[in-house]
């Protein structure tokens, strides 16, 4: 490990973790205070990332501002589209996006979200220690996603597919559907060997079950959300709360787990991919007709709030949790204000102190893994 001790007048060691370091998944701090092997305080220290995004959205055009949400949560570009403010109407703008087009971007998301779980996944198991299976059968799923993503925008990761009150840059093709009907008929079981690989090994249980438990009220206070918070036992998603796009239209439970332990947050995430699956087995079937694209929302210049003026806040169920978008329009064709509700990195991560304190060093690894950090919007 890249770490540096020091030792105070308790007797505590000083040990500081990263901020180069795999397990911290990105430019992560942690000073950690040790009494022996006992963690007694831990504080996280961001900041060695930070983009400015907002404000630089705030320099830009609103049509070209959805390239710097795809740079937040950089596995999940898809889901950061699908947040900016508008919902299924997209009453915000100035144009509104076509049935199809909906329907087009629960699909992505949901595929997204199976992906940005898959890379949390494979990464995990790798912090602790579990190289060949998980972690490579994780990405080998994830680039069938991936494929999908480029036959459809050309772009893998950083995708820029969704228009802002338009819809989508590119129709489904029949090679797409393709694609994503035999992912959806082989992911499945490949889905049950990574879980089976985990969950069979005694050493993951060891060290995830009772490790870093997130109690519901702590969860609640610290304003988590997402697979944390329904692993605290908070029945909360943003698609059933306050359903956008066509996620009123589909059938899927939100899965809880009661326990708030890191195998919890384990747990529910991969139920997550399960009904992800079975959204997509939805979709794909009730997919309309039509154009994917509105002609009054051309990519232009001229694309800014219904109105002109007014402020907008909009959430979204990111895969990491609730992800909020705040506009402020002053009638011109730029934001005037930008400001982004980071969930799951930010938010989430300010519990780790509350998680890690009493716990052996060594666990600090599965409990900060199980946050499931991504810094590009941490530090956006």
């Amino acid at each position: 490990m890249m770490v540096s001790r020091s030792q105070d007048s308790s007797g505590w060691v000083e040990l500081n973790f990263g901020p180069q370091h795999p397990s911290t998944h990105g430019v992560l701090r942690l000073k950690a205070k040790l009494d022996g092997e006992i963690i007694r305080e831990v504080e996280p220290i961001i900041g060695y990332l930070h983009r400015n995004a907002e404000k630089i959205c705030e320099l830009d055009y609103y049509c070209d501002a959805l390239i710097y949400f795809d740079r937040m949560d950089y596995v999940s570009a898809m889901n950061m589209e699908v947040g900016v403010p508008g919902g299924s109407g997209e009453a915000p703008w100035c144009a509104t996006p076509p049935e199809r087009a909906q329907w087009i971007r629960v699909i992505m998301a949901e595929l997204n979200r199976i992906a940005s779980h898959l890379v949390w996944a494979g990464t995990f198991g790798l912090d602790l220690g579990m190289l060949t299976p998980p972690f490579f059968y994780c990405f080998i799923e994830r680039e069938k996603i991936l494929n999908i993503f480029a036959e459809a925008c050309g772009s893998r990761q950083e995708t820029n597919y969704m228009s802002i009150g338009g819809g989508v840059y590119q129709d489904f093709n029949d090679k797409i559907i393709y694609m994503i009907e035999e992912f959806l008929s082989s992911f499945p079981k490949r889905l049950e060997e990574i879980y089976n690989i985990f969950v069979k090994n005694d050493i993951f249980i060891s060290r995830t079950k009772g490790v870093g438990v997130l109690k519901r009220e702590v969860a609640l206070d610290y304003g988590v959300t997402g697979p944390m918070l329904r692993a605290s036992g908070v029945e909360y998603d943003v698609r059933k709360a306050e359903p956008y796009l066509v996620y009123d239209k589909l059938n899927f439970d939100i899965p809880v787990s009661f326990k708030g332990d890191t195998l919890a947050r384990f747990l529910v995430r991969f139920e997550e991919m399960r009904q992800s699956v079975k959204i997509l087995k939805q979709a794909i079937k009730k997919i309309p007709d039509g154009p994917y694209f509105n002609p009054k929302a051309k990519k232009s210049l001229m694309t800014r709030l219904r109105g002109g003026e007014g402020e907008v806040y909009a959430r979204t169920e990111s895969p990491k949790g609730e992800f909020g978008v705040y506009l402020v329009g002053d009638g011109g064709v730029k934001p005037y204000r930008v400001h982004v509700r980071s969930p799951p990195m930010f938010k989430n991560l300010s519990v780790l102190p509350v998680l890690a304190k009493d716990q052996m060093i060594a666990d600090l690894i599965a409990i900060s893994g199980s946050i499931d950090l991504v810094f590009g919007e941490v530090d956006r």
